[in-house]
């Protein structure tokens, strides 16, 4: 547990950072670093998305996926949930335009997903290797400085996800091991770099997906490849 720790307090940190230095920032520089933003999580969605080996897995994860998702309604559940803490226990700035629940999901996508995630916690789980975990640290680090100036307190707030995702997944490692083959963690990683995709997208203010919903849909290449 010790990297997802650390990459939990990166993530504290980064924001932390840049929320105590974010004073003075014109809005039109706020603006283009937010398309910035955008077109690198394209970037990096599209990078990812090559990895997959099996379109039929990648079709069939996002369809059943986003039926689980809109059936359940997360994000839904998760914005309202936020939303009301934030009315309880936080002031919205005067000019502020992204919500904390927004921050929150967008940053806790762009911190979980990936093969870096997958098998950083599987090598922290399995062989107590936690290099990989310390270079994604690094890496998120940097990124929640960057996306705490835009999109507030909510990347602060995206720790928690990270801890409670990346713990779980190093504590179950040792059972979940046998099923996330090399193929398994491409196909999670195609199919999470299309809601990186999708997140880009609702950075530039191109869509507005509620990409909670399309959470479930990156762990159904877990059973499909026992089958296709």
């Amino acid at each position: 547990m010790l990297g997802t720790l650390i990459n939990t307090m990166t993530v504290i940190g980064g924001s932390f950072i840049r929320l105590v230095v974010n004073k003075g920032i014109p809005e039109r520089i706020s603006q283009q670093m937010m398309r910035a933003l955008g077109l690198c999580t394209l970037f990096i969605g599209v990078q990812g998305a090559f990895k997959g080996e099996n379109t039929l897995i990648m079709i069939i994860s996002m369809v059943i996926g986003v039926v689980i998702g809109e059936s359940i309604d997360i994000d839904r559940r998760i914005t309202e949930f936020v939303n009301r803490l934030e009315k309880k226990y936080m002031k919205k700035k005067e000019g502020q335009k992204h919500s904390i629940a927004e921050g929150l999901i967008t940053s806790s996508l762009l911190f979980c997903v990936g093969s870096m995630t997958i098998v950083g916690c599987l090598n922290a789980g399995l062989m107590n290797d936690n290099t990989m975990l310390y270079t994604k640290s690094t890496l998120d680090f940097c990124s929640s400085m960057i996306f705490a100036s835009t999109l507030g307190i909510g990347v602060m707030l995206s720790a928690a996800v990270v801890l409670v995702y990346q713990g779980g997944l190093t504590l179950l490692a040792s059972l979940a091991a046998p099923l996330l083959t090399t193929s398994v963690i491409n196909e999670m990683t195609c199919v999470g770099s299309l809601v990186i995709i999708a997140t880009g997208l609702n950075l530039l203010g191109i869509t507005k997906i509620k990409l909670m919903n399309y959470i479930p849909a990156m762990f159904l290449p877990i059973l499909l490849c026992l089958f296709i």
